[in-house]
């Protein structure tokens, strides 16, 4: 596993994010949006992980950047838990530096755009045991959410932002909607913005991730 790219804010750390770029993307995708909301946030550091490169079954079994193999579409991406269960492992691996590093995992915030997402919402909600600062999923789904999802009462405290396209064509809004509507109903405090964008990252949403990261994390 290659080391994370760590963007460290202008003033002493005293709050994380560990954000997880999507499927073939790299450890450096959302390096400028970190930069752009420690604008806003000078004692948030910004941890960056890179998912292995592997087989992806569904793009011809081409080896890519991956935190899971997707073997089939249908039913709702059927995928790789062994990879699954391995990409949580080096998430958790993640947190526990940054607490034994000083950081109080209550200010450490989860984010990920697709397959990342997916990797931070079975992390967060069927893995990590410890509090957390919040889960910012971005165009993602939760493939392993059970039917019916159950949660214990710690994990029903942890705020969630659901940020998806309504033109995506990659992981249809539907995807995202599903895995909000199952934290709903458990109670979670998770929020729900979309945006007449595809499969992408735009300025709204953005300014709308760094609102919702000062309400978490100032003071």
């Amino acid at each position: 596993m290659q080391q994370p790219l760590v963007v460290e804010p202008s003033q002493p750390a005293d709050s994380c994010v560990i954000w997880l770029h999507g499927l073939g993307a790299d450890r450096y995708d959302f390096e400028p949006v970190a930069q752009m909301l420690q604008r806003k946030l000078p004692g948030t550091r910004f941890v960056l992980p890179q998912a292995p490169t592997q087989a992806v079954t569904i793009n011809g079994g081409w080896a890519m950047p991956s935190w899971y193999d997707i073997l089939a579409m249908s039913p709702a991406r059927a995928i790789d838990k062994d990879q699954m269960e391995a990409s949580a492992q080096t998430v958790i691996g993640l947190i526990e530096a940054q607490r034994d590093g000083g950081i109080d995992p209550a200010r450490i915030i989860l984010a990920g755009f697709s397959q990342g997402g997916a990797v931070v919402f079975h992390t967060a909600f069927l893995r990590w045991q410890g509090p957390l600062g919040g889960l910012l999923a971005l165009s993602t789904y939760a493939p392993t959410f059970g039917e019916p999802l159950q949660l214990d009462d710690a994990r029903k405290s942890l705020p969630v932002l659901c940020l998806h396209g309504s033109q995506d064509d990659v992981v249809p809004s539907f995807m995202g909607r599903a895995a909000h509507d199952a934290l709903a109903s458990q109670g979670v405090p998770v929020d729900w913005r979309e945006y007449p964008m595809a499969h992408e990252v735009v300025a709204e949403e953005i300014d709308d991730i760094a609102a919702w990261l000062l309400q978490r994390l100032r003071g």
